[in-house]
């Protein structure tokens, strides 16, 4: 009975309370459900009254439309009857004899565009000196920039990307930094550079070879390239049988060949007692089929 007459007063006392803070709030004047005052605190949206724009795409152009001429109207005969342009080989096909637009005057350059040297037979044009057929006194460097191609002797320090020649593994068309170049010092084009190799066998640029890649990456001196004639490249090396080990290391042709790029690899090398990359290279590709027999 003591317990449930202490249940009785706490209930009555808290009746009391109620009613009297619900007194004190009607007195303040918030006795307000809380949705009331949510619809008083959201602001009621404005009714849409102006029609929606269609999107019109607007085309600004200070000239007509090029249109086809199917949308044109025209018929197809007077297509057919517009000169078609055909390339060397088709024009020989076709027996079509259609003037070049491009005509050269019978001058120094259209001698060096027919053959290279003197003689009879026409020479390969060597790929350390290739043929720029266009004006070149317009894109001449100018003589301080020239002053500065000997800083560097291994692959020169003056990057030129119409005069320079671009070495086949480091890719830097850069003028050489040989004293006694006629090509990259008074950009004779009738020169051969003598700060990079050319391949006796092939002439192409996979045997363009700066100094500096040719001494590192395969071990071999300019001088001695320069005087021996019947240089190769590893290319050409490779596809003769001469020696199927010596490959050419740079990046390009390893991914060819599915293998990782060598890097920096010679300072491995090196420590290794070999005198390049390419020897590097070489021994290991002569275990590995040792290997596998």
């Amino acid at each position: 009975m003591g317990r449930l007459g202490a249940s009785c007063d706490y209930e009555s006392l808290r009746n009391v309370r109620i009613s009297e803070n619900q007194a004190r709030l009607a007195s303040l004047g918030l006795e307000k459900t809380v949705s009331e005052l949510r619809s008083i605190a959201s602001p009621a949206k404005p009714e849409k009254t102006t029609p929606v724009r269609k999107y019109c795409k607007r085309i600004f152009v200070s000239t007509s439309l090029r249109r086809s001429d199917r949308l044109k109207g025209i018929s197809g005969d007077i297509c057919k009857s517009n000169s078609l342009r055909y390339s060397e080989r088709l024009r020989e096909k076709s027996g079509i004899s259609v003037q070049s637009p491009k005509v050269f005057s019978a001058s120094k350059l259209n001698r060096r565009i027919l053959s290279y040297g003197e003689g009879e037979e026409e020479a390969k044009r060597p790929a350390n000196a290739p043929l720029l057929d266009f004006d070149t006194t317009k894109l001449r460097p100018s003589p301080e920039v020239l002053s500065r191609r000997c800083d560097s002797k291994d692959r020169g320090s003056v990057y030129d990307p119409i005069f320079g020649i671009c070495c086949h593994f480091c890719r830097q068309k850069k003028l050489c930094g040989e004293e006694d170049c006629k090509r990259c010092g008074d950009l004779d084009m009738d020169e051969q550079c003598l700060g990079k190799t050319d391949c006796s066998a092939c002439h192409s640029t996979n045997g363009v070879l700066c100094r500096g890649c040719l001494k590192v990456r395969y071990g071999e001196e300019m001088e001695e390239v320069r005087e021996n004639k019947e240089w190769m490249c590893p290319h050409c090396i490779e596809e003769k049988g001469i020696n199927p080990y010596w490959i050419c290391n740079s990046s390009l042709c390893l991914k060819k060949r599915k293998m990782v790029p060598t890097g920096i690899a010679i300072f491995r090398a090196r420590e290794a007692g070999y005198k390049s990359v390419a020897h590097l290279l070489m021994d290991k590709l002569q275990n590995a089929a040792k290997r596998r027999k």
